[in-house]
């Protein structure tokens, strides 16, 4: 028996007027296509399952070297990154002397950095630092780590205590990165010559300034320059062993004056090789700040001072190799030289007729300017130009000043600078003149690197005859035995030294101050044959008793460069000759010049 529902008719009815479901077409087609693709069949399957294996092998190759791209070359560098990278490649070759000994090194520190974005509590971070490093600024460091920024420094250059105590404290968003710090192990020696590198490791004086114009900073941002193992060191011109004798012999010499500051130098006549430059008031590099102080420059290359009568070698050597004038000339100096209402007097005036070398022997101011007129204004100028003496001196310093030179230059300034007043030059300059003058002939500019023959040949520029340089050997040995060095050969005795005095007044306020001397003096060892140029001046040095209240270059310049020859020499392989040789000056004998008879 069926039971029928009340309500089936009804269903039936509403089904019937239902609208019926719609399938796009295209859908149907689609899921027509997906069907008999997978739809294994024992002909197609193989083919199938390979080509969805060639489709996951490419996948899968691209993700790998897409991560390998990523690892090799990453994203743009973050501030974090640039400044990390350049904190641990700024390294820096090392520095040493002439003989390998080191003067500058870097050695391998450990500073403190913070990614203040990644420091939750800003106060606790700042308690807790300061706490460990009680010279940090408290106030300093809480709005350092307050900062958006992602990478600041806490602290440089720490000891590995310190390194220890901030691990300890383990504070999220607080590391370690290390870095070169660069160090000076001879203190004060050289300090002038070799500058000094700032807590970036960057050269900001002196040869360390040098050495990143040379390409330093290039490769250290090409991964070139990691350690100091990386790079060749660059050895200097300086001998270690001479700058701490004539820094010691100018720090006494300078406290016995009791002048205001001092320098000395000492220069290889054939190279132009700086063996030694001390300039006193120094500094440690090791603490660079004491190198702000302007007192402290280097007085051999920045400062400029009148000369004195060191330029009369200048103006004798000119007068000379002219033609105008022989070693046997005679000039009058029985007078002062009139010059409008000028007169130029002899401070230790003979007051009769000179030669030449009695005029170098005697500083005679007319007598040289006499010679200086022979020659003229612009013969004079040209010769000082041929000479340096009128440029900015170039060498691996940057540090260098350029000459005070008369705006006008007519026949008074002629007369004035032919014995050293009226221009002004750095003391390294002139000096770097006068090797030129003793060496044979050749001007060879002064170098701070270590300098080979080769080298040499190629920069030298041949300035005034040997015969010329011949006579200037001659009268500067001339000086030594009777003239007013020879308180320097009897100092370093069996040296056969030759030089020349200068004292200038100072300028002050525009005007010549009487009672302030700026003493030079120079001399060369030996004079037959020179090897070196000691060159040493005193700023305002003082009269003393046993000076007889002098307080001219020979009391004080002369005595201090004869100590500095006696204890150098030796170890510059110069030891002394007590024989004299033979005949020191052929070409001045066979001219009879005054004083070889």
């Amino acid at each position: 028996m069926s039971t029928t529902h009340p309500f089936d008719g009804v269903h039936d009815e509403l089904a019937a007027r239902a609208p019926k479901a719609h399938t796009p077409k295209t859908f149907t087609l689609s899921l027509d296509l997906l069907k008999r693709f997978f739809r294994m069949r024992a002909d197609k399957g193989v083919a199938r399952i390979g080509l969805v294996g060639v489709f996951f092998t490419i996948l899968f190759l691209l993700i790998i070297g897409r991560l390998s791209m990523l690892a090799l070359a990453p994203d743009a560098p973050s501030d974090f990154h640039r400044t990390a990278t350049a904190a641990i490649l700024s390294a820096r070759p090392d520095i040493v002397d002439r003989n390998g000994t080191i003067l500058a090194t870097d050695v391998r520190t450990v500073s403190i950095f913070a990614e203040p974005r990644n420091i939750i509590d800003k106060d606790e971070a700042t308690e807790l630092l300061t706490a460990v490093l009680p010279d940090l600024n408290a106030r300093e460091l809480r709005e350092k780590l307050s900062t958006g920024k992602g990478f600041v420094w806490v602290k440089r250059e720490i000891t590995p205590k310190q390194q220890a105590e901030v691990y300890r404290l383990g504070i999220p968003g607080v590391g370690f990165l290390p870095e070169n710090k660069r160090v000076y192990p001879n203190g004060p020696l050289g300090s002038h010559v070799l500058g000094f590198a700032n807590i970036d490791n960057q050269g900001i004086a002196g040869i360390e300034k040098y050495i990143d114009g040379q390409g330093l900073q290039a490769l250290a941002g090409a991964g070139l320059a990691r350690t100091a193992d990386d790079l060749k060191p660059v050895a200097l011109s300086l001998d270690l062993r001479a700058e701490q004798a004539v820094r010691d012999e100018l720090v006494k010499g300078m406290e016995h004056f009791k002048a205001k500051s001092a320098a000395a130098a000492i220069l290889d006549v054939n190279t132009g090789e700086v063996i030694s430059l001390v300039s006193l008031p120094d500094f440690d590099p090791n603490n660079p700040v004491e190198a702000l102080d302007p007192n402290r420059i280097n007085r051999m290359t920045v400062g400029v001072f009148e000369m004195g009568s060191t330029f009369k070698a200048l103006t004798t050597a000119m007068a000379l190799d002219s033609g105008k004038v022989n070693i046997n000339s005679t000039f009058d100096a029985r007078f002062p030289l009139a010059y409008g209402r000028f007169r130029i007097h002899d401070y230790h005036g003979t007051h009769r007729i000179l030669t030449v070398p009695e005029i170098f022997l005697h500083s005679s101011n007319i007598g040289t300017a006499r010679m200086a007129l022979a020659v003229g204004v612009e013969g004079h100028k040209a010769f000082l130009k041929k000479m340096g003496q009128l440029d900015r001196m170039r060498t691996e310093l940057p540090e260098s000043a350029e000459p005070i030179v008369p705006a006008k230059w007519g026949e008074l300034n002629t007369i004035t600078i032919s014995y050293g007043h009226g221009l002004a030059v750095a003391p390294l300059q002139a000096a770097a003149a006068v090797c030129a003058l003793v060496n044979g002939g050749t001007f060879v500019r002064p170098t701070f690197l270590k300098r080979t023959p080769d080298e040499v040949q190629a920069t030298a520029l041949r300035v005034i005859k040997p015969e010329t340089s011949e006579a200037l050997r001659y009268v500067m040995r001339l000086n030594a035995e009777k003239g007013s060095a020879r308180f320097t050969d009897k100092l370093a005795p069996g040296y056969f030294i030759g030089g020349k005095t200068g004292t200038a007044d100072k300028v002050i306020n525009g005007r010549y101050a009487k009672n302030k001397n700026f003493t030079t003096f120079m001399a060369i060892v030996p004079a037959d044959k020179p090897k070196y140029l000691f060159v040493t001046i005193y700023d305002e040095p003082q009269g003393l008793p046993e000076t007889y209240g002098f307080s001219t270059a020979a009391w004080n310049g002369g005595v201090t460069t004869g100590k500095i020859i006696a204890r150098v020499a030796p170890l510059l392989g110069l030891p002394p000759r007590f024989t004299p040789p033979v005949t020191p000056f052929p070409i001045m004998t066979r001219l009879g010049a005054w004083g070889t008879r």
